[in-house]
């Protein structure tokens, strides 16, 4: 397991769920839009310091970024899923064919 990758990972997860963008985090933090790329990317740990402040930014504590897994709960994640379908008729075309085939299993 390369831990700078899941943690890079888990980081742009949580961001993207807060819809947050990359700079607005890189200007909370202090340092440059490439730098929070290169953490998410995993190819750097952020500094315990950067660490905090991303923590607060991301209003979460540090036991929910170092969970590998998916903490979004399933309620959430049905709406998320629900819209992007509603929004999309090819997606939600695909998505009941894979429903059809999955629903007896």
């Amino acid at each position: 397991m390369n831990i700078k990758k899941h943690l890079g990972k888990r980081l742009q997860e949580i961001r993207k769920h807060k819809k947050l963008t990359q700079e607005q985090v890189a200007e909370f933090v202090g340092i440059e839009t490439s730098s929070i790329s290169n953490i998410e990317n995993g190819k750097y740990y952020p500094s315990a310091e950067n660490l905090d402040k991303i923590l607060k930014i991301l209003d979460v504590q540090p036991s929910e970024i170092f969970a590998f897994e998916s903490s979004i709960c399933d309620e959430k994640m049905i709406e998320e899923m629900l819209e992007d379908i509603k929004k999309d008729k090819k997606l939600a075309k695909l998505i009941y064919k894979f429903y059809l085939s999955v629903k007896f299993l």
